[in-house]
């Protein structure tokens, strides 16, 4: 005979389970700032990868470029015809094609350095809350030395150390995101570290690694994925400072960072959209992606969740 709760459990089905596109749309719906925010995230992504196909102008390639075309003004007519929205730089380079490619650059960096980084740190965060002892000390210290540098400071020493590249940037840009996420898991786990069910995992005879990727890893990445976003605009934007420095990305494959670089010489002289307009592009994309960030933020805090 089946039991009142049972009765009234097979008597009112359950509501199904809301899709991931239904999840996602709850996250933004009446917070338009954040709607604008992914809108202009996902356009700077698009432009990035169909950059050769819609820049009017492959600018690494030299051969194309005219000197005649030199510091042109937005607006202008090029030798060839077209037109260039942004105008060009001191060889003649379309900045609007420029600022295509180099969102390429700075997007590739940054999202590469951020997810490896993190999964590193993910990884070492585990790790270090389940198995304790002198394993936990050891990754809390090198977390501890790693914090108490400043992150542009030590890629400044290893670029200095490695030379210049994409590579290089995005191994130094990788030491330095992973020591925060280390730190973040291990104090989620921690308190995961205490509930029964991981009692029960071992009692059953679960090994710690099943332990780790099937129960603390999906208890514990939540922290991880809101903050991402966030990481991902730190890291554009140490990408661009290392290669406004000069000890970034080559010049054969100039990021947002190098562009504004490039026309810094020329601020003084009048050629203004040399640096302006990269410079404007890269603090559009930063901004949107920090306003999505602070939504993701938001929704996961249970008290500001309850007030939507």
């Amino acid at each position: 005979m089946e039991t009142a709760v049972e009765q009234t459990m097979t008597s009112r089905p359950d509501k199904p389970e809301p899709t991931k596109w239904k999840r996602a749309k709850k996250v933004f719906k009446g917070h338009p700032m954040a709607i604008a925010g992914l809108i202009g995230v996902t356009l700077f992504i698009l432009t990035a990868i169909f950059a050769p196909l819609i820049a009017p102008q492959n600018p690494y390639d030299l051969a194309k470029l005219d000197i005649l075309d030199g510091l042109l003004p937005p607006g202008s007519r090029l030798y060839d015809g077209t037109y260039s929205v942004m105008g060009t730089d001191a060889l003649g380079r379309d900045i609007l094609s420029g600022v295509m490619y180099g969102l390429r650059i700075s997007l590739f960096v940054a999202f590469t350095a951020v997810l490896v980084g993190s999964s590193i740190g993910v990884l070492l965060g585990l790790l270090a809350a389940l198995r304790g002892g002198w394993v936990e000390t050891i990754i809390m210290r090198a977390v501890d030395l790693k914090i108490s540098f400043p992150g542009i400071l030590l890629a400044l020493m290893l670029l200095a150390i490695f030379g210049t590249g994409v590579d290089k940037v995005i191994y130094a840009l990788i030491i330095g995101a992973w020591a925060s996420k280390a730190r973040l898991v291990r104090a989620v786990a921690l308190s995961e570290m205490k509930k029964e069910y991981i009692d029960a995992a071992r009692l059953a005879g679960l090994s710690d690694f099943r332990i780790m990727t099937r129960f603390l890893l999906p208890n514990s990445i939540s922290p991880v994925l809101v903050v991402l976003p966030m990481s991902i605009s730190g890291a554009i934007g140490a990408e661009a400072t290392l290669s406004f420095l000069g000890v970034g990305v080559p010049i054969t494959e100039p990021s947002l960072g190098l562009l504004i670089a490039n026309g810094n010489d020329y601020l003084l002289s009048g050629k203004w959209w040399i640096s302006i307009f990269p410079g404007l592009v890269l603090v559009a994309m930063v901004l949107c992606i920090n306003v999505v960030s602070d939504r993701l933020r938001d929704h996961s805090n249970p008290y500001l969740r309850a007030k939507d």
